[in-house]
């Protein structure tokens, strides 16, 4: 586990279980949406997304935590195929919706974790909710059958419980 693609829909506990990850193995965390997004919530210019990501998949190790830009899937494909290992949260949607909603609630008092600094936690939350309700085109089984295709050479791990979620970091770093 030297290069670690952690990805899933909003709010699925990606940037808690990345942090944990980072901290248990001491491998650096890159998290996409402080990359990808200004301190005013707008995304930065592509090409300065596009060097950054590149330079990090450069380095020896990584922790990337995220999907980077929705409308296009090049740098998501190029961090599936550098990775060493791949982790694919896939929790139930009643369980995302629950966790965008318990963020927004939480980054009234305190900016959720992984959250860009300074961007709107309501303008990000309903963001969220919009993704979300795109998510079932994207992450689905036919997304699972190439990840599993894909990670032939790779450690694939898909986290489907919240249990599963909170235990990995334990049950999978020596």
């Amino acid at each position: 586990m030297k290069k670690v693609a952690v990805f899933g829909k909003p709010a699925n506990g990606k940037s808690t279980l990345s942090k944990n990850l980072a901290a248990a193995t001491g491998i650096k965390l890159h998290a996409l949406d402080s990359i990808l997004y200004k301190k005013n919530g707008d995304e930065v210019d592509r090409e300065i997304y596009n060097k950054i990501h590149e330079s990090i998949l450069s380095s020896e190790s990584w922790i990337i935590e995220g999907f980077g830009p929705m409308n296009s899937l090049e740098s998501f494909n190029k961090r599936l195929q550098e990775a060493d290992t791949l982790i694919y949260i896939d929790l139930p949607y009643s369980v995302s919706y629950w966790f965008v909603t318990k963020r927004f609630l939480k980054g009234l008092f305190v900016t959720p974790a992984g959250w860009p600094d300074g961007s709107s936690v309501l303008k990000g939350t309903i963001q969220s909710y919009r993704v979300l309700k795109r998510c079932p085109a994207f992450w689905n089984n036919d997304f699972v059958h190439r990840l599993e295709k894909l990670s032939a050479n790779k450690s694939l791990h898909v986290i489907r419980s919240v249990a599963a979620l909170n235990s990995f970091v334990e049950t999978h770093v020596d």
